[in-house]
């Protein structure tokens, strides 16, 4: 039997109703879900995202770094290129080279030179690392030859844990492991070998 109009209309409402009631349930239920608390794994990731939201890079060619001592200029840095983290725990500042270093006595003189083709300054711990054939004469024609080395402003000295090569007009040693002076006067390594004089 055909239904009339208005029997298929009050049909059509009766069957949207409980869908009508069903849209919001369903909405409800997801927002619910998302405002629940975050997995570790999810925490961790938010975290790390904002982490590298806070860090701030600042470039610079034809660089020159010139850090000061009690009034003085104790490093001076000149690099092809530098580019400067800023992080709220470790600051530092990349440099690719060439290198070139000098280190001033506190007479204001240039006491050693260093060459090197990359350096990372740790702004935090006031130390320099230099990479990658890496040179260092003294005034009194003594030279230092690795491939890393490592000086630090609070000890004013320089270390390295690789092989070394060290001349001075009178001898050359060469070991692994090296720990000494800026000017090369005074020095330990771990493991010599080579040959030196002995006054």
């Amino acid at each position: 039997m055909p239904l009339s109009f208005p029997v298929l209309v009050m049909r059509e409402i009766a069957i949207l109703a409980p869908r009508r009631r069903l849209l919001p349930a369903l909405l409800f239920l997801l927002v619910a879900g998302a405002c629940s608390e975050l997995s570790e794994f999810d925490t961790q990731q938010v975290q790390s995202s904002l982490n590298d939201s806070l860090v701030t890079t600042t470039e610079s060619w034809d660089v020159e770094m010139k850090l000061m001592k009690d009034g003085h200029a104790r490093i001076l840095i000149d690099g092809t290129y530098a580019i400067s983290y800023q992080r709220p725990e470790r600051k530092e500042t990349h440099i690719d080279g060439p290198v070139y270093v000098q280190l001033f006595d506190s007479a204001g003189s240039v006491e050693t030179e260093a060459w090197s083709k990359r350096a990372i300054y740790h702004d935090s711990d006031g130390e320099f690392e230099l990479f990658d054939s890496v040179r260092v004469h003294t005034t009194d024609n003594r030279k230092l030859y690795s491939d890393y080395l490592k000086w630090s402003d609070q000890t004013d000295r320089i270390s390295s844990p690789d092989f070394v090569i060290i001349t001075t007009p009178a001898d050359s040693i060469a070991g692994q492991g090296f720990d000494g002076k800026t000017d090369l006067t005074s020095y330990t390594i771990d493991e010599p070998r080579g040959r030196f004089l002995v006054d």
